[in-house]
């Protein structure tokens, strides 16, 4: 009998995508996942530490299933973070292994069975990065996928405990990049998102020469685009405004491929803050890059992060950050309060926004980017939009939910299957997504095709 896995996954797209190759290293090894906390054998909590309340979570959740009598493994980045202070603090917990030691937990996992001493993995690879790949078997892929092309980030930026927890940046061949996507794509994937924490930093170790200076990446989505010609729709998530480069912006021009939306994280509109939070760009800057962007792709969206109450910030600063919401024009925005986190640069100014100070600009810059959304959404009412259909609303829902090409959510009342491109009528717009009706149908969900690969060398793009 198969041992049962539960996963819980806190945090970014590349948690998600962690968690997903994590159930394929434990499928092989024998477990079945999909399983509850509540009647599981393995538990794996796979953890953030970008936010202290995701932090906080992990602890709670942990707290909760201390009894469970299941094996307890923490993953991710608080387990890269806290190490051994983890199994201190919590005894209960069977293994810790940070985000580079993943294919290490079948065996954590036997040796927890067998009542080891609770086993600490949290060593970078950055000698020999490994990266986990989509295991595509027999046609069994989804509608969409993750696929990574670098990990680690070198930006620094003063709030951000990643360049610790993730390690300096590494970056995966191009050509084993273009071999999973064609690998998922004859699967049946119609969308790919590619997935670095800062992913527009890409650059192919294997033609990495000493005159390397700028970014690789819109090599890469040339490359892609030519190698897929069954490819939907090609995403990636999440790049950093300092590489949006001129190359990248003409990649947009020239790829239908690409989607007509991206999440371009700015983190504040106030020229001050922005030095102090270390991201290397002005609000000028900032505008103009993603000004360049829309005008290369007419109708393009864009979505973005925001912190607000960083150490110094003022109110003078936060109505900068404001007016760049309205002057940018977002479709969506994540806007988190300032945390101190470990390790960061920004733990030597004082956090000196009181609690209440940073909730009320919080609510305040939900408010302006709610009314945005919904001002974007309702002008939809009426159109007709290509919607790439996920699965369904709900389990066991007879309605559907998909995306359409700018990453608006799409509900429909019909039984569509996952995979299938549809075009939808917009018939209601609702706070955060819409509802449509079936028109037609213009790709139905792919069978599999055997994939071809060939090989890729890219240039080192100078724009």
């Amino acid at each position: 009998m198969k041992k049962r896995l539960a996963m819980v996954t806190f945090g970014c797209q590349m948690n998600v995508h962690d968690s997903q190759r994590i159930e394929e290293i434990m499928r092989a090894d024998g477990y079945e996942p999909g399983h509850d906390v509540d009647d599981a054998d393995v538990i794996i909590l796979n953890t953030c530490s970008v936010r202290e309340k995701a932090e906080q979570k992990l602890r709670s959740e942990a707290g909760r299933l201390k009894s469970s009598g299941a094996v307890l493994v923490i993953a991710g980045c608080v387990a890269q973070q806290e190490g051994e202070r983890i199994v201190r603090d919590m005894p209960f917990v069977d293994a810790v292994v940070g985000p580079d030691n993943l294919s290490e937990l079948p065996a954590l996992v036997r040796n927890a069975d067998l009542g080891a001493a609770p086993a600490v993995r949290t060593v970078h690879d950055l000698d020999d990065p490994k990266f986990l790949e989509n295991q595509v078997r027999d046609g069994a892929v989804g509608a969409s996928a993750y696929v990574t092309v670098m990990k680690g980030c070198d930006e620094r930026c003063s709030f951000c405990i990643v360049p610790y927890t993730r390690g300096a940046e590494r970056y995966r061949p191009a050509q084993d990049i273009v071999r999973e996507v064609c690998a998922l794509v004859a699967g049946g994937t119609r969308e790919i998102t590619l997935l670095g924490q800062t992913v527009n930093s890409f650059v192919d170790p294997s033609v990495l020469r000493d005159d390397a200076t700028e970014s690789q990446f819109p090599a890469l989505l040339r490359e892609l685009a030519a190698a897929a010609p069954a490819l939907d729709r090609l995403r990636y998530a999440s790049p950093h405004p300092r590489h949006l480069t001129p190359a990248l912006v003409q990649a947009h021009a020239d790829l239908a491929v690409l989607a007509e939306h991206v999440h371009m994280p700015v983190q504040s509109g106030s020229d001050r803050v922005l030095k102090r939070m270390i991201r290397r760009y002005t609000r000028a800057e900032y505008v103009r890059r993603v000004a360049s962007l829309q005008a290369a792709r007419p109708g393009l969206t864009l979505s973005t992060d925001v912190i607000v109450g960083f150490p110094g910030e003022t109110r003078a600063d936060f109505d900068e950050t404001l007016s760049l919401v309205r002057e940018v024009g977002f479709t969506a925005l994540y806007g988190f309060k300032y945390s101190q986190r470990p390790q960061t640069p920004a733990l030597r100014l004082d956090d000196d926004v009181s609690e209440a100070e940073k909730q009320d600009r919080l609510q305040a810059l939900f408010e302006v980017s709610e009314a945005q959304t919904r001002t974007h959404l309702a002008a939809m009412t009426g159109a007709r939009v290509e919607v790439l259909v996920e699965g369904p609303s709900k389990p066991g829902a007879a309605t559907v939910v998909g995306r359409t090409r700018r990453n608006e959510i799409v509900h429909l009342p019909e039984r569509i299957d996952p995979g299938a491109v549809v075009v939808a009528e917009i018939v209601r717009a609702n706070k955060h997504s819409l509802e449509g009706r079936l028109a037609s149908v213009k790709h139905a969900a792919p069978a599999p095709v055997v994939p071809t690969l060939r090989k890729v060398l890219l240039p080192v793009v100078h724009a």
